[in-house]
């Protein structure tokens, strides 16, 4: 059984396999497209984060091509609030993605366990994000799904800075999933609690969608919860 079949598989299906390089040793997050893996650089004796995407995603010839050009763009970025991308690429049926692993919590099981943050940590959290959005915009990266899941709250240096915050999950595929028909007609790549009217609507996006995310997190940093709050998909896109 190759990788790509191990993936579609139960989750514990590649513990213990060595894909390009990389010998994985748990899961730690799954999406409807990917799964990621601490696993351990052969090469380098390092700890990575290592994201390997459907096998579906690697039979698309356009989606290849975007996924390629998309994941050098994005390891260009050298930030101290964006995880970096180490490698991307191919092997034996899978596209994937080596990124530094970040120990901490995501700001998701952050504000599960506590609730609303204080106004200076959510402001401290909120600054970090921001910077790495801007680094991403200039170098004409949009997110396209930010939202407490995609934001790793580490430990800081000092008790200035109490937390390090990282902005992670970019856009590699987002887009090209979007372009590739990998989402159907009508269908967004984003999150509903976060994401902007523009990407619902299904309209060309700019870094202003990922500031409209950005304010929603904060709101949800500050009050608990996101600015609309719907029983269903449905009712909240109203």
């Amino acid at each position: 059984m190759g990788a790509a079949d191990s993936l579609g598989g139960r989750p514990s299906g590649l513990l213990g396999k060595k894909i390009a390089g990389y010998l994985v040793e748990s899961e730690i997050g799954r999406g409807g497209m990917a799964v990621v893996y601490r696993a351990r650089d052969l090469r380098l004796d390092r700890t990575v984060a290592l994201k390997l995407l459907a096998p579906e995603l690697a039979r698309n010839d356009t989606f290849r091509k975007r996924f390629a050009h998309e994941s050098k763009a994005a390891a260009a970025i050298d930030h101290p609030h964006i995880v970096p991308v180490f490698e991307a690429g191919e092997t034996e049926g899978l596209l994937y993605i080596a990124m530094r692993f970040v120990a901490g919590q995501d700001l998701r099981a952050l504000l599960d366990r506590t609730g609303p943050l204080p106004v200076e940590t959510a402001a401290r959290i909120a600054g970090q994000v921001a910077s790495a959005l801007d680094a991403a915009h200039d170098h004409d990266l949009v997110h396209r799904d930010v939202k407490p899941g995609n934001i790793l709250v580490a430990d800081g240096t000092d008790s200035e800075h109490p937390e390090h915050v990282y902005l992670t999950d970019f856009g590699l595929t987002k887009k090209s999933l979007s372009l590739t028909g990998f989402t159907s007609v009508g269908q967004f790549v984003g999150t509903l609690d976060y994401v902007a009217p523009e990407q619902i609507a299904g309209k060309p996006v700019d870094g202003r969608c990922d500031v409209y995310s950005l304010g929603c997190v904060v709101h949800e940093m500050l009050t608990g919860g996101p600015p609309f709050q719907r029983d269903d998909d449905m009712a909240l896109l109203w």
